[in-house]
C-alpha cells in the first residue's frame, strides 16, 4: 500500500481549514480579518493547490495500477446498527478529485480579481472553500451515510453562494428556490438510502452492491420494493443535476457571482448527481426498469434544455440551460449503460463549461461600467456585440469553448459527445434521434450566443444614445434629423415597433416644447464620450488561458487508439465501472469511429450554419426581429415563446404548487375558523344562552319550581307511554 493513501484525508481537510480560520477570525478579530482581504485569498488558493497536488499524485497512483483502497473507522456503535466513516480511493474518486481541485483553484484565482471590489470578499472565499471541501468529502465517501452528510453540505453551500448578494430580491428568491427544489430530491434520496439498508442491512458500497445483486438475482426480495428504493435514490441526482422536472432552480442560480456559476456547473453541485449515479451504477444496472427511467429522463432533459436555450437573452442563463442539456446527455449515457461515455463527457464538459462561464464573467465584468451594475443589462446580449474587437483574448477563448461544446473536432467535447450519440443509436433509435437533434440545437444556440456577444457592432452605446434622444428637447430640422437617425437604427435592427412608437411620440412632444440649446449640446457632448469595453486584467485572463489547454487536448485520452497505446490504457484504468463483467471494450477501429463522427459533425455544422445565417456579422441588422415575436410566423413564434418562457414549466409550477398551496391554505383556514372553531364557539354560545335562559327560570318561588317539576315529569311519562 502506498503511503500516500494513509494521508488522503488531507485533500478535503486543507480547503476546510479556510472557513474555520476565517470564521474564528471574524468572531474574535472582525476588523483585522476583514482588512486582510488578499491574505485570505492567498491562503485559500494555497491550501486548495496543495490538495490539488495531492489529488494529482493519487490519480497517478491509480493510473499505474494500484488497487482500490478503503479505510473505515467506527463512528456510532449500537447492537443493531453500526455507522462507519472513512474514505474510498478508486478510479472514479481519483478523477473526480483532480477535476474538482483543478477547476476550484482556477476559480479561486479568478475570484480574487472578479470579487476584489465586493464588500463580502472574505465571506465569499470562506463559502467557496467550504463548498469545495464538501464536494471533495462527497467523492471520497465510502458509504451512503457519509455521502448524504456531504450531499447536504454541498446543498447548504450552494444556498449561501447563490444568495451571496442577498440584498437583491432576485438573489434571495433564487437561493430559496434552489434550496427547496433540492430538498425534494434529497428527501427522496434519504428514503432510498433507508430502503436500501432495509433490503441489504448495510450502507457500505461493496457489501450493498453484493447483497442487493444476490437478492434481486435469486428473487429473494420484492422486485417492486427494490425498484422503488432505486427510484428514490435516483430522485436525489434528478434535483442536484437539474434533470427534468426538478431543473427549475438551475437558471435562477445565475443570480450568484459568476465564479460560483462556473464552479457549480463544472465540477461541484451538478456533477454530484452524475457522480452518485456512477457510484451506484452496479445497483441500478440489475433493475432494467430503473435504467430505462434514467435514460428517458436524461434524453428528455437533453432535448428540453436545448430547446429552452434557443431564445435566451441573458448570457449566463443561456449557458445554464446548456449545462442542463449536457447533463441530460450524461444521464442518458448512464441509463443506456454507456458508463465510460458518461464519465468522459462529465470531464470534457467540466473544463469547457468552466472556460465558457469564466469567459462570460469577463464579459460581464467589462460591460458593467458601461450599462450599469444591473444583471438585467450587464448580462443581456442585446446590449453586447462586437466584443471580440475590444476583448480579443476573452473572445478567442470563448470561441474555443463554444467549438468544444458544439462537438467540433478535435476539441474535447467532440470525443465524448460523439461516443454518446453512437451508443444511443445502437441502444435505441429514438435515443439516437434525441441525441442527434440535441447536438444540432447545441451548435445553433452556442454560436448564437457567440455571435450576439462577440461579433458585429457594439450595441450598448446605441441604446444609450437613443435613450438620451428621448429625454432632450430639440426643435426644427435637428428634431427631424434625429428622427431619421432613429428610423435608420430601427431599420438596422429590424422592425422595432417600440422604437418607431417612441420616435413618433418624441416628435409629437417636441412640437409642444420650446427651444432648448443646452439639452442639444449635452446630447452631442455625450455622443463624443461613449464608453467601450476593455479586456479584463491578467488575473482574470490567466484561468482562461489554462482552461483552454484541457479544452483543446483532454479529449484525446478518449480517442480510439489501438489497445496498448496511451489513450486506451488511461481510459481502461479510470473510466470503466468498478464491477466485473463490463461489456465495454475499446475497439480502436478508426474507420468505424470516423463513420460515426460524420453523423455528429454534420448536424453540428448545420446548426452553426443556421446560426451564422440568422446571427452572423452580416445578419445582425435583423437582430431586433428575434425579440418582436409579432413579426415571426406562427411556428417560429411558438418556438420563441416556448424558449423565452422556459417551456412554461415555471408557470405551471406557480399555478399548481404556489397558487395551489395558497388555495389549500385558504380552504384550511376557512375550515379551521368556521368548522373547527365554529363547533367549539357554538358549544360555548349554546352554553351561554342556556345559562342565561335558566337564570330567568330561577325566580325563587316554590310554586314555579313545583309547576316545572310536575310539567317535566308529565312530559317524560307521556314519552314513555307513547314509546310503549
Amino acid at each position: 500500500m502506498e503511503l500516500i493513501y494513509q494521508f488522503v484525508w488531507i485533500v478535503p481537510f486543507f480547503p476546510f481549514l479556510t472557513p474555520i480560520l476565517i470564521g474564528v477570525g471574524l468572531l474574535f478579530f472582525p476588523k483585522a480579518t476583514k482588512s486582510l482581504r488578499r491574505i485570505w485569498a492567498i491562503i485559500s488558493i494555497l491550501l486548495l493547490s496543495l490538495a490539488m497536488l495531492f489529488s494529482l499524485n493519487l490519480f497517478w497512483q491509480q493510473i499505474t495500477g494500484n488497487l482500490i483502497y478503503r479505510y473505515l473507522w467506527s463512528w456510532i456503535l449500537n447492537k443493531d446498527i453500526i455507522f462507519k466513516v472513512g474514505f474510498l480511493i478508486d478510479p472514479l474518486t481519483s478523477i473526480m478529485l483532480v477535476l474538482i481541485t483543478t477547476v476550484g483553484v482556477l476559480v479561486m484565482i479568478y475570484s480574487d480579481s472578479y470579487m476584489s471590489h465586493d464588500q463580502g470578499y472574505v465571506r465569499f472565499f470562506a463559502y467557496l472553500s467550504l463548498f469545495t471541501a464538501s464536494m471533495l468529502g462527497l467523492v471520497l465517501s465510502p458509504n451512503l451515510i457519509q455521502i448524504y452528510v456531504f450531499w447536504e453540505l454541498v446543498g447548504m453551500c450552494s444556498y449561501l453562494l447563490i444568495g451571496f448578494w442577498f440584498t437583491r430580491p432576485s438573489a434571495a428568491n433564487a437561493c430559496q428556490k434552489a434550496f427547496i427544489t433540492n430538498r425534494m430530491g434529497d428527501f427522496g434520496l434519504l428514503l432510498g438510502i433507508l430502503g436500501s439498508y432495509w433490503i441489504t442491512g448495510s450502507f457500505e458500497f461493496e457489501i450493498l452492491f453484493k447483497r442487493f445483486n444476490e437478492l434481486v438475482t435469486n428473487n429473494e426480495v420484492n422486485l417492486w420494493f427494490a425498484t422503488l428504493c432505486a427510484l428514490f435514490l435516483f430522485l436525489g441526482p434528478v434535483a442536484k443535476s437539474a434533470q427534468f422536472p426538478l431543473h427549475v432552480w438551475l437558471p435562477d442560480a445565475m443570480e450568484g457571482p459568476t465564479p460560483i456559476s462556473a464552479l457549480i456547473h463544472a465540477a461541484t453541485m451538478v456533477a454530484a448527481g452524475i457522480f452518485l449515479i456512477a457510484r451506484l451504477f452496479p445497483l441500478f444496472q440489475v433493475l432494467p426498469f430503473v435504467m430505462s427511467v434514467i435514460s428517458w429522463i436524461g434524453g428528455i432533459t437533453a432535448l428540453f434544455g436545448a430547446t429552452i436555450a434557443l431564445a435566451q437573452k441573458d448570457l449566463k442563463r443561456g449557458l445554464a440551460y446548456s449545462t442542463m442539456s449536457q447533463l441530460g446527455y450524461m444521464m442518458l449515457a448512464l441509463g443506456i449503460g454507456s458508463y465510460q461515455a458518461a464519465l468522459f463527457h462529465l470531464i470534457t464538459h467540466a473544463y469547457s463549461k468552466a472556460l465558457l462561464f469564466l469567459g462570460s464573467g469577463s464579459v460581464i465584468h467589462s460591460m458593467e461600467p458601461i450599462v450599469g451594475y444591473s444583471p438585467n443589462k450587464s448580462q443581456n446580449m442585446v446590449f453586447m456585440g462586437g466584443l471580440r474587437k475590444y476583448m480579443p483574448i476573452t473572445g478567442t477563448t470563448f470561441l474555443l469553448g463554444t467549438l468544444s461544446l458544439c462537438g467540433i473536432p478535435p476539441f474535447a467535447c467532440f470525443w465524448s459527445k460523439d461516443e454518446i450519440i453512437a451508443d444511443s443509436w445502437l441502444y435505441f433509435p429514438i435515443f439516437g434521434w434525441i441525441a442527434w437533434i440535441t447536438a444540432g440545437l447545441t451548435a445553433f444556440y452556442m454560436f448564437r450566443i457567440y455571435f450576439l456577444t462577440f461579433e458585429g457592432n457594439f450595441r450598448a452605446n446605441s441604446f444609450k444614445e437613443f435613450s438620451s434622444v428621448s429625454s432632450v428637447s430639440i426643435w426644427g430640422s435637428i428634431s427631424k434629423n434625429l428622427y431619421r437617425k432613429k428610423l435608420k437604427f430601427s431599420s438596422q435592427f429590424g422592425r422595432n415597433n417600440f422604437v418607431l412608437k417612441e420616435s413618433s411620440e418624441f416628435l409629437k412632444t417636441n412640437k409642444k416644447l420650446n427651444k432648448n440649446e443646452q439639452s442639444v449640446s449635452s446630447f452631442f457632448s455625450q455622443k463624443k464620450n461613449l464608453l467601450y469595453p476593455k479586456e479584463s486584467d491578467n488575473i482574470i485572463l490567466f484561468p482562461l488561458f489554462i482552461l483552454t489547454l484541457p479544452t483543446l487536448f483532454i479529449g484525446f485520452i478518449g480517442a480510439p487508439f489501438p489497445q496498448g497505446e496511451i489513450g486506451s490504457d488511461l481510459l481502461s484504468h479510470w473510466l470503466y465501472p468498478l464491477f466485473e463483467n463490463s461489456d465495454e471494450v475499446l475497439s480502436g477501429n478508426w474507420l468505424e469511429f470516423l463513420l460515426n463522427a460524420i453523423n455528429s459533425i454534420s448536424i453540428a455544422f448545420f446548426g452553426i450554419f443556421i446560426a451564422f445565417i440568422l446571427y452572423g456579422p452580416t445578419s445582425l441588422r435583423n437582430l431586433q426581429e428575434e425579440f418582436e415575436e409579432k413579426n415571426l410566423n406562427p411556428f417560429f413564434s411558438f418556438i420563441y415563446n416556448w424558449s423565452y418562457f422556459r417551456g412554461y414549466i415555471d408557470g405551471y409550477y406557480d399555478r399548481i404548487f404556489i397558487e395551489g398551496t395558497r388555495v389549500l391554505a385558504k380552504i384550511s383556514t376557512f375550515f379551521d375558523e368556521w368548522i373547527i372553531d365554529g363547533i367549539v364557539n357554538g358549544v360555548g354560545i349554546l352554553t351561554f344562552f342556556g345559562g342565561e335562559g335558566i337564570k330567568y327560570v330561577e325566580g325563587g318561588r316554590i310554586s314555579s319550581y313545583l309547576f316545572t317539576l310536575i310539567f317535566g315529569m308529565t312530559f317524560l311519562l307521556l314519552i314513555v307511554v307513547l314509546s310503549v
